[in-house]
């Protein structure tokens, strides 16, 4: 694969505040996780609502930005490459995948635009 691409693009909902990370070097590095909601029907004709949730990151001036703008429920819309990483716990190894944010923006919905 001489032209792969690492992109995702998301729009969904904090569901909490974002944890906010300073370094000893004052660089700081921003978790939150990120609902998004899809339809569908099933077979008894019935709306279903399917929920996921995404773990994001984004590190300085982005960061900053997350810690000054974001909390949770906010609408966001955000751009960005997954990545993997695992840690161990007791014996058990656990996998993590995130969105690293490249670009990311607070976006009104229907109910704050009435504010």
């Amino acid at each position: 694969m001489k032209n792969s691409v690492n992109r995702v693009t998301l729009m969904g909902s904090l569901g909490k505040d974002p944890e906010i990370t300073t370094f000893e070097s004052g660089k700081k590095k921003a978790s939150f996780s990120i609902a998004t909601n899809d339809y569908y029907t099933n077979d008894k004709g019935e709306r279903i609502e399917s929920t996921e949730w995404h773990r994001a990151i984004a590190w300085g001036k982005d960061a900053e930005y997350v810690e000054s703008h974001l909390r949770k429920g906010k609408r966001v819309i955000l751009e960005g490459k997954l990545t993997t990483h695992s840690y161990e716990k007791g014996e058990q190894t656990h996998y993590v995948t995130e969105v690293r944010c490249n670009t990311l923006q607070v976006i009104a919905s229907a109910d704050t635009a009435k504010e």
